[in-house]
């Protein structure tokens, strides 16, 4: 089944990223268990998702370097993850959030600024 980028599921996996689909890190019960978790906020359900796959890569990919010079480095990686988490969160902080959209109810009187500028002194 293909991934489907307008649900909060696909979102979130947008942002961690996790699309490759026929190798995903997490599945769709994951991911609804952290937007459960961050109330149904998508980019801290994902600094959440982000979190625990770097403390999974800390756990399973050690540093190592093999004889023939090829490395893994689970650390950097992991710190990498942490910063992307730790970026999405204060994007929240900063209200750039996943509820940006919003209706703001203002005065309107179309009139007010011709009155402004042409006041008649009699």
């Amino acid at each position: 089944m293909a991934i489907d980028y307008e649900s909060d599921v696909g979102r979130v996996r947008l942002l961690i990223p996790d699309t490759d689909e026929p190798n995903l890190l997490l599945d769709d019960a994951q991911i609804r268990g952290y937007l459960a978790m961050e109330g149904g906020d998508v980019k801290l359900a994902a600094a959440q998702a982000l979190d625990a796959v770097a403390s999974s890569e800390a756990l399973i990919s050690k540093k190592l370097t093999t004889i023939d010079g090829a490395s893994t480095d689970g650390p950097a990686v992991a710190a990498e993850l942490r910063a992307r988490a730790q970026a999405l969160r204060d994007q929240v902080a900063e209200g750039l959030g996943d509820d940006n959209a919003g209706l703001l109810i203002v005065d309107f009187d179309p009139a007010a600024a011709y009155r402004r500028h042409h006041r008649h002194y009699w």
